[in-house]
Formats: C-alpha cells, structure tokens, sequence
C-alpha cells in the first residue's frame, strides 16, 4: 500500500497494492486472493472538514458494529420508527429521481434517515479467510468509489482501524435496500400537537376498584398485573407544544410509545409530496403512491424483537415477546386477553377488534350452555316420544303406506322406514326448542347491550372519548383526488376540492348497483340449479336405496334415507359453489367499489362492507332460507302436484318428520365447512408458508439477518386486515342467531371455533404479519349497525322455523284440540297427520314403474297417504283443506305473532334498563374533564405570574413549571 498525498494538504490517498485481483461488482470494489487490505477511519478523530460530506440527511456513522436485531440506528440512540425497502430494476433513474425528491422532503420535515446497502451485511475489523471476498465500503459515505473512500482516511496511519465489509448480501436477492426512519423529538411534538394525540398529565387519583368476592377463582385464567397493565393510569390531555411542561415528560425518548410514533411518521409519509419545487403536482404525494407505482416495494414499522425471546438490548420493551408468550399461544387459550398491551403495541382499531371477538366469545359461553341442555332435554326426552314410537311401531308406521316422492323412479314406501330420521329430528324439534329459540332472542339483546358497555369503558380507558373519526377517517382519499379533476369551493374550508359530478356519480352507481343485481342473481341460479340437482338425484338415491332383499347396499339404506342422502349432497354441493362465488365476489366488490371513488376512507370501507355482507349473506344464507321456508310448503298433493318452472322435476317434499332435519343438516355443513376452511386459510397454510421464515431467523446469527430483514420477509397487513376478520365473524354471527331454532348446539360449535379463532388471529398478528400501522377507532363501525339488523331479523327467522318448519305447532294444536278420548296424549298424531289418497286416481306420470316397486307391494295395497291435512277420497270435499289445516294455520299465525311481540318487549325492556354507559365511567370522564380545565387553567395562571416574576427575580434558576410539582411552588413564591 502507497500512500500519496493529494492537492489538498489534510487529504491521503491510499493505493492498494497487495491485491492480486481486484474488480467492480454490484457497484463495489471486491478484492479476492489478497493477503491484506488497508481501509479505514480514524476512530472518530478526524474534523469534519477531513470527514467529507456524507449524504444529504443520512447521518455519518460512528459505530459500525452493531447487533443487526437491533430498532436503532447505528448509533445505537435513534430509534426506527419506520422502514421503507426498495430496489434497483430498469426504470431506476425515474424512481431513483422519485426517491431523492422524497426523501429529501422528509428531511425537510425534520425526519433523519439512514440507509442500509443492498449488499451490506456486517463490518469487521479480522481479515476474512484466505480466498473469500470483502467489499471496501467507505464507512463515512458509503461509497465503493476508492477515491472517495481515501479522502476520508486520517493522515496519521498509525490511528487507522481496519474494516472491511464482509460480502454476504443484505437482502437474500441483493437488490433490496432499506431505508430506515427516525422521527426527533421536534417532529413527534408538532404533529402530536396537530393530531391532538392525548397524553398523561398527572397520575390518577381514582381509587381502584374493590377486589370480587372469590376473586382467587378467577386467578388461574388471569394474567400477570404487568402484562395486563403496562402503564400506570394517568389522567391525559391532548398534546400542546407550548406547554410541554404541563405535562409528565421524564424522557423525550420513551414519552411517545412505538405506536404512536409510526403512526405520526406515516401521518407524515402520506402527505409528503415528491414533486420539484416549481411544479406543484398535488397527483404525486405519499408514499401510497410510491408503494402503487413501484418506487418503493415496501413501507412498515419494525417489530420491536423476536417473537420466540426477549430483545438483548435493555432499552427495547420486547412487548411483542411476552404477546406472543402470553396471548399467541393455544395454551393460553383459558386465559385473559392482555388488551392493553395490545393497544399499546398495535393501536386501539386492532385493540378494539380482539375486544370485541373476546367479549363475543364469553357470551357465546352462555348461549352454548343453554343449546347443550336444551340437546340434553331431547336426549332424556327420547323414550317419551310417543308421536316417533307409533312411527316405527311396526302395526302403525309398518302397515301406513306412503305416496311415492317423485315420479316414475320412485316406489311406495313404508312409514316406518324414517324411524331413524324421526327419531334425530326429535333432538332438535322438541319443547325445549321454543325455550331456545326465545332465549336467543333476548341473549342477542344482551350481547349487543353489554357490549356498549364494555366498548364505552374501553373509550374512556383508551382516551377515545372526544376521539373524531373526522380526524383520520374523513380525509379525502388519494385516489378520489387523483381521478376527480374538477373542483369546487369547500363552503367549511373555502377551499378549493376536488368533487364528483352528479351525472359521473349516478352513472357510477348505476353500473355498480347492476353488477351487484347481476351476482346477486348469479347466486339465486345456483342455488336453483342445486335444487334442481334435489330433484333429479332423489329419485336416484330411491331407487338405490328401496327395500330389496337383493340391494348391496342394505346396510347403507337402512341408515340413510334417500332424503338424507340428497340433503347431505347436495348442502356439500353448494358449499363448493359458495366458496367459488366468493372468491370470484371478493375481487368483483372490490372492483366496483373503487369504480364509485368514494371520498373518504370512511366512506370506502361503509361501501365496501355494505357489498360485501349483502353478497355474504346470500350466498351463505340462502340455501338455509330455501329449506326453512320454500321447501315442502308448495308441494300440492296426489293427482295434483305442482312443478318447478313449468319443468318435469317436482318440487320437493318435507320428510315425515319435517323438513327441521335437514335445515339443520344443512346448517351443520354449511357453518362447520366455512369454520374449518377458514381456520386452514388462517392457519395451516401461513404456517406452511412461512416456517422458512422462521427457520431463517433462527438459524441466521443475530448480526447477520437484521430486524428490518426479518420484518421484510414477513406478509403486509394491508387495509381489509380487519375487514374480512370482522366479516368472518358477523356471518358466523348470523348462523348461530338466525338459524339457531334448528340446530341448538350452534353456539357451542361457534364458542369452539372462536377459542381458537383468537389465538389463531393473535398468532398471525405476532408472528406472520408485519406491524401493522397503529390506527385509532371508537368502535367496530358499520359492522355494528349490521349486527342490530341480523339480530331484529333472528328473532323473525326463528319464529318463523318455530311455526313452519318444526312440527311443534301441529303437534300442539292435535294435543290440546283433537286428540281422542278425554286425556291428552299425543297417541294417534302420526295417523292424524296423514290424509289419504287413492292409488287407482294418481295421473300415469305420477305413478312409479312396475319393476320400481318394492317386494311387499301388491294389488291388496288400494290407497296411500302423504303428509297433509285434506279429506279422503269420498268425501263432498274430497282432497280440498280440513278445518284443522286452517286451526293449525292460526296457531301458526298467532304463535308467530305473540313470539315476535314478547321477544321484541323484552328486547326494548332490557334495552331501556341497561344504560350504553356504566354510571362508574360517566364519573371518571366528568372527574377527567374537570381536572384538565382545572390544571389547565392554574398552569396559565401560574405561568404568567411568573413571566411577570422575572423582572424581579434575576438569580432564580429556569425550571420547569407543573401544577403538581411543590418544588416550583416555591421557586414561584420566592420570585413573588
């Protein structure tokens, strides 16, 4: 090595020469086969006319070595609060250009970046092994070019620290590179100012609250104080700049939590503008922008450690480590939900939301309590079930022949071949039913009442109370400012927006509202063609199944009816074609969302939830909707059957033992099948996705996979994050509402499911996402509107399936007013139920194919029956209505009546006699509001006396000044 002296008297050049090869790759210089490479700084001695200029806004580096799973700069002081990645590719100039335009900005909004090269993985001070590379890298500058690099050098030799740069890439494809964000206390100050963030004032004096008596049952399922409290209660206030010494400030550093931080940088990278200082072009602002065009791949704050262990760096708080110890984990599935730590680290929207999915799941604890002792009740009920008893008795049900259930295919049948069929509907279809299906009722009341209690002591605790929504929500969105050129005067702001036409506007939701019919339709066609699959495969499994001595499949068709059979099918059928639609819908929603550019980011997301409930609920809900209230109501009878569409294919008929089974089938595959698909989406297939990532972060040194790396590796949390979280979860609260009169261990399927659902969404969020920005928000939103009108509609739905598609009613009606003899028993129902038909008046359509016959048939058997309430044959009003079809008629009118009126009563009652907000709350906010006007004010008071102080008191020393504080009392009455 020769060192030469430049033109400028404090500047070295170095020459190398011990190098037997030396070339330029990916822009630095690589030296390989040498013995020894001089290069480096000076322990910091140099002045900074020796240094050279580093980067506009990227700070010099003074510790090179650093632990690589550190959220700090390299300094090891300035934290990051934001990471934005991007790459080179072939239109680098024009986003280099973007870039430096940018990021310039932001150092002019007082941000400080710091840049991590794409092939800059760790400095060192060893010689690397003989034949491995090194990169020279200028640690001042970081630049490859050896003339830069040598001005920096010390002109003493003897104080020169050797580094080279090991040439293991940063990023796994050597493209990326990371630039990281820190946000001073000058910028955190002004915008927490402008967004009104709250913050403490003085330490909370409200006593807390009295422990419970046995508290000590509960300790098992609670966590520890620290975890469930992180921060001590404070009374806060909303941030002002000039008065920062009103508030409890120890440490500049730490007074901002991480949360808040990225959310003040993103607030700033989202209205940072990119365009040159002559041309105002307010299209190119945000990094949302620069995300959609490719200028950036990526922009996100970083985890503060690794899931699976504590940071090693004393000052980081490693809050995701104990989330993921005591929250993510399935074990912990007993356990309280640490919901202020997760405020903490995730922000109140993502806090809100696991606050409500765990409130929902401790009330489905109840409703799930009550499905299994109404199932229990129709257990131990089983042998009183005189109505199934007569049906499988074999002198009852084994001599009733019945009518044939489709044409030509299908054969006589004997009553007693549904016992089993009967006896599993007697699970579901009993008294303890209606008790059910009115208790869930007035539980949804209870849930919707109790969860505005939780969701207000939450605001207050979460300082949301005057939170606006107008704040974050309500500001126009990029997209809406983008496509919408033509402005007008804001008559709030007196500026000039940018707006919509009304004929742009009603041409947009035109074709929006004819492309929502359209699928809409498109769901009604399927579920009409799978019932025309109903149709056309019953006869088939008939035919399968009808009692031959010779049938291979004897066992089979004694445990499974043909009704069965078709129900099961054709309920797995159309969950396929549910899960095809909504994949397709998702996209189609979206699309035609964006096409109305909606203005706001409220705005948006109302629309977007609006569309796709609607769709949701169509398509889950429908086919459940059919077998409740369309299927075996429009039959017709005998000689007179009534045909779908004009069609061949009858319409189908309710089986002996009422068409309550198979909604209940039909229920069971439907929610369980979306419960199991949507746990493996959730679950199994991240987990298989991304167990390289783990592996790599465990298996990679800590110096060589940095934090931002292992950050970058991880999936994006984008904006329907929540959306289709919350939308998961209203369906499935739609199931077990609606539909929960036919299948009262809903609650328990779905308390099961969400037990796991929380852990399950608790583990993606700790360890497969990256951090999400923190958000703030009052409530679950439009979903709570959507929840009130699923639960006015559950109380109608079960009414309904109670009246028309149980058998409760008929069977009340035969108990109390047509039942033989002088005590009332149920003996003779099944026969009572059944009306007769001749078999010589059926049309040749409707009568089955001789070799369709069973064994058993033959020409002695002159009539049949079917399930109906007619004359006989002979009879002056043969086959027309009973008067006992038009009794039972009204009961069902009445029952639905008296039902709806005592639900909805009670309902209204429990309403009025909960208030939305606890009278404890209420206090605490007054108490609140009035300690800030007061501290407020006796702050001004205090201030001005001693500005006017000062003239006087020349000696005393300047402190800060807070209410509580009595040193500064003093100081202020020796000034007086």
């Amino acid at each position: 090595m020769k060192r030469i002296t430049g033109k400028t008297k404090d500047a070295t050049l170095i020459e190398m020469t011990n190098t037997a090869d030396a070339h330029v790759e990916d822009g630095f210089a690589v030296l390989t086969g040498y013995r020894k490479t001089f290069v480096a700084e000076n322990n910091g001695l140099l002045s900074s006319r020796d240094r050279g200029t580093p980067l506009p806004g990227h700070q010099e580096i003074g510790k090179l070595e650093q632990d690589k799973d550190s959220v700090y700069f390299r300094d090891g002081k300035r934290r990051i609060d934001f990471v934005l990645s991007y790459v080179d590719d072939k239109d680098g100039d024009k986003k280099a250009e973007r870039r430096r335009l940018f990021e310039s900005n932001l150092e002019k909004a007082g941000l400080e970046l710091e840049t991590e090269h794409k092939s800059v993985r760790s400095f060192s001070t060893e010689m690397p092994p003989m034949g491995q590379q090194a990169h020279c890298l200028c640690p001042l500058c970081f630049t490859s070019d050896l003339n830069s690099f040598a001005i920096h050098l010390t002109p003493n030799p003897e104080n020169t620290n050797l580094y080279l740069v090991w040439s293991e890439p940063e990023s796994d494809d050597r493209k990326t590179y990371y630039l990281k964000i820190h946000a001073p206390w000058e910028v955190l100050a002004t915008f927490a100012d402008v967004l009104k963030i709250k913050v403490p004032f003085k330490a909370s004096d409200i006593p807390k609250a009295r422990e419970v008596p046995l508290e000590w049952l509960t300790q098992p399922f609670r966590l520890p104080p620290k975890i469930m409290k992180p921060d001590p209660d404070y009374f806060t206030a909303p941030f002002d700049k000039s008065k920062t010494d009103f508030f409890l400030i120890k440490d500049q550093e730490t007074f901002f939590p991480q949360s808040t931080r990225n959310r003040i940088v993103y607030y700033i990278l989202t209205r940072c503008p990119y365009y040159k200082e002559d041309r105002k072009e307010k299209d190119k602002t945000g990094i949302k922008r620069l995300l959609n065009n490719g200028t950036y791949t990526s922009a996100y704050p970083l985890h503060d450690c690794r899931y699976w262990k504590k940071s090693d760096q004393t000052q980081c708080e490693s809050e995701r480590y104990h989330l993921y110890r005591h929250w993510a984990r399935f074990l912990s599935f007993y356990k309280e939900q640490p919901l202020n730590l997760i405020r903490k680290y995730y922000g109140e929207k993502i806090g809100i939301y696991f606050a409500w999915l765990g409130f929902y799941t401790e009330m489905l604890f109840f409703a799930a309590v009550m499905g299994v002792i109404c199932f229990v009740y129709g257990l131990l009920s089983y042998d009183d079930n005189i109505s199934s008893k007569e049906l499988c008795h074999p002198d009852i049900g084994g001599k009733i022949v019945m009518c044939p259930l489709c044409d030509k295919k299908c054969s006589y049948w004997k009553l007693n071949s549904t016992c089993l069929s009967s006896w599993q509907a007697h699970l579901f279809d009993n008294e303890g039913t209606v008790f059910f299906a009115i208790f869930m009722g007035i539980w949804v009341t209870l849930f919707l009442e109790f969860w505005k209690r939780r969701q207000a002591r939450l605001e207050y605790e979460w300082d949301l109370v005057d939170f606006e929504e107008e704040q974050q929500q309500l500001q126009i969105r990029p997209e809406f400012e983008l496509k919408c050129t033509n402005k007008r005067l804001n008559r709030i702001t007196q500026e000039m927006e940018p707006y919509l036409p009304v004929t742009s506007k009603c041409a947009r939701f035109f074709v929006s509202g004819a492309t929502v019919l359209f699928w809409t339709c498109l769901i009604v066609a399927c579920i009409m063609g799978v019932i025309a699959y109903r149709l056309a495969v019953y006869a088939a499994f008939a035919s399968l199944m009808k009692d031959s001595p010779t049938s291979k499949i004897q066992l089979v068709g004694s445990l499974i009816n043909p009704q069965l059979a078709t129900s099961v099918t054709a309920s797995c059928i159309n969950f396929v074609i549910i899960l095809i639609l909504n994949f397709l819908y998702e996209h189609v929603a979206i699309w035609i969302t964006d096409m109305e550019i909606p203005k706001t980011h409220l705005e948006y997301e109302n629309k977007l939830t609006m569309k796709m409930f609607m769709f949701q609920f169509v398509n889950y809900y429908s086919s459940c909707f059919y077998v409740a209230f369309f299927k075996g109501k429009f039959v017709g009878y005998p000689g007179n059957y009534t045909y779908m569409f004009g069609s061949n294919l009858r319409n189908e008929e309710c089986a002996p033992g009422g068409c309550l089974i198979e909604l209940t089938t039909q229920l069971v595959i439907v929610m369980t099948g979306k419960q199991l698909v949507g746990n493996i989406q959730e679950a199994l297939l991240p987990l298989l996705k991304n167990w390289w990532i783990s592996r790599k972060g465990r298996s990679h040194p800590e110096g060589h996979y940095s934090r931002w790396e292992q950050d970058h590796d991880l999936q994006n949390f984008s904006q329907f994050g929540l959306f289709y979280e919350y939308l998961e979860m209203v369906i499935q609260f739609g199931f077990i509402t609606l539909f929960v009169a036919s299948f009262p261990l809903a609650p328990l399927l779905a308390l099961c499911n969400n037990i796991l659902e929380v852990r399950v969404d608790a583990w993606k969020f700790t360890t497969q996402f990256r951090r999400p920005v923190a958000a703030k928000a009052r409530n679950i939103g439009a979903w709570k509107d959507i929840l009130n009108v699923v639960a006015i509609l559950s109380v109608v739905t079960n009414a309904f399936i109670m009246a028309f598609t149980s058998d409760m009613i008929p069977r009340l009606v035969y108990l109390y007013a047509y039942h033989p003899g002088d005590k009332a028993t149920m003996a003779g129902y099944i026969n009572n139920s059944l009306s007769v038909y001749e078999i010589d008046e059926l049309n040749e359509k409707n009568r089955p194919e001789e070799e369709e016959n069973p064994a058993w048939y033959s020409s002695n058997i002159t009539t049949c029956r079917y399930r109906d309430y007619r004359y006989p044959p002979g009879h002056e009003r043969q086959y027309t209505h009973t008067m006992q079809f038009w009794h039972i008629l009204a009961a069902k009118m009445a029952f639905i009546i008296i039902m709806e009126h005592v639900v909805f009563v009670v309902k209204f009652f429990v309403a009025w006699l909960i208030p939305d907000v606890p009278s404890e709350v209420k206090a605490r906010i007054k108490r609140e509001r009035y300690l800030v006007q007061e501290y407020l004010h006796t702050y001004e008071v205090e201030k001005l006396k001693l500005q006017l102080s000062q003239s006087f008191c020349v000696t005393t020393e300047t402190t800060s000044l807070l209410p509580s504080s009595p040193d500064k009392h003093e100081v202020l009455s020796e000034c007086i």
